[in-house]
């Protein structure tokens, strides 16, 4: 099974990270059949990932400005049977290509994501974790590392682009975008990422343009079938200004307002079925848990069922203005009918 292992990258801030990525990806135990780098409109960037990766393929984003534009570029230059996508600021534990390749020996499945851990902030630096003999990245049992805020409820952790409390393994309805795995057919069948969601240049933290390919996928392929294998472990690094309360509220709104396009999308059904299930079951016992910690003496279990509770609220604000929006008609179109009538 040759994975092609698309990265997509946009800022020299980030320069360590990539690195770090790229070695981990060079460590795996089912080797990659090849590493794809592509930078978001920035020429600079492009320049030195080349002169410094030599044996890489280095690619500058032909489509538009985003992940979803860079994800597009990254499949197109693509060889593999597979493609794979690793965030620039992760890195991949010894066995994730080899987790993924198993599952693709059954041809019914199109897609595999896998499990993404924190890097809170007092984790190892990225430079540290460009050693691949680093005992985190080949510890028996893989765990997050750092230090959580205790009122961070893991009901949430996809704020920070990690798995959540919640998911389980096998069938799902999508996988999560920087640890995921698509059979090449799967692009023929469902065309590329949506581009007018999903993360940009935009302030707002959006999301939710693989969502939207996995529903378009098992929506045009009904056959298709997706899968969350735990084994598929990377390491996620949050900086610390994405562990405060500030951007988990910001990040809560802008995944509401990304569900809105979701579903103007693939419609409301398939679009917020997990959501819906989320919401529940999973948040309530959250609530209970948190409460029931606070009731024995720990005050961070309130912090949490606080945030679960305020979460919710600003993802549901955030889809209710997205939803409006998205139902307006444009202003021009708007004064034509108030004219005609």
């Amino acid at each position: 099974m040759n994975i092609s292992v698309v990265i997509c990258a946009y800022t020299e801030r980030r320069w360590d990270d990539i690195l770090a990525a790229v070695t981990s990806v060079r460590a795996q135990r089912h080797a990659p059949h090849e590493i794809i780098l592509v930078v978001d409109h920035n020429p600079a960037l492009r320049d030195r990932l080349t002169a410094a990766l030599r044996d890489l393929v280095v690619v500058p984003n032909t489509h538009a400005r985003g992940l979803s534009g860079g994800k597009n570029t990254g499949v197109a230059a693509a060889s593999g049977d597979v493609v794979a996508f690793l965030d620039d600021d992760a890195v991949a534990a010894p066995g994730w290509l080899a987790a993924f390749a198993k599952h693709y020996d059954d041809p019914a499945v199109a897609g595999v994501g896998g499990r993404t851990l924190a890097l809170w902030p007092g984790s190892p630096s990225a430079a540290e974790l460009r050693d691949p003999g680093h005992p985190l990245l080949n510890a028996a049992v893989p765990a997050e590392c750092g230090r959580r805020p205790g009122w961070f409820p893991a009901e949430f952790d996809w704020t920070v682009g990690c798995t959540y409390e919640g998911m389980t393994p096998g069938p799902i309805r999508n996988l999560m975008g920087g640890n995921a795995s698509f059979r090449r057919e799967a692009f023929a069948v469902a065309g590329g990422f949506a581009e007018g969601i999903g993360r940009t240049f935009h302030r707002r933290p959006l999301g939710c343009e693989e969502t939207e390919f996995c529903i378009r996928l098992r929506q045009r392929g009904p056959g298709a079938e997706l899968v969350y294998d735990p084994d598929a472990v990377i390491w996620h690094r949050v900086p610390p200004e994405r562990a405060r309360f500030a951007y988990f509220r910001r990040r809560c709104y802008a995944e509401g307002l990304s569900k809105a396009l979701v579903t103007r999308s693939v419609g409301a059904q398939d679009g917020l079925a997990s959501e819906r299930a989320h919401a529940l079951r999973t948040l309530p016992r959250g609530v209970r848990r948190g409460l029931g910690r606070a009731a024995r003496g720990e005050a961070a279990g309130l912090g949490r069922a606080a945030a679960i509770t305020l979460g919710l609220a600003w993802t549901t604000w955030g889809y209710a203005v997205g939803t409006a929006a998205v139902r307006r008609p444009p202003r021009r179109t708007a004064a034509m009918a108030e004219a005609r009538r």
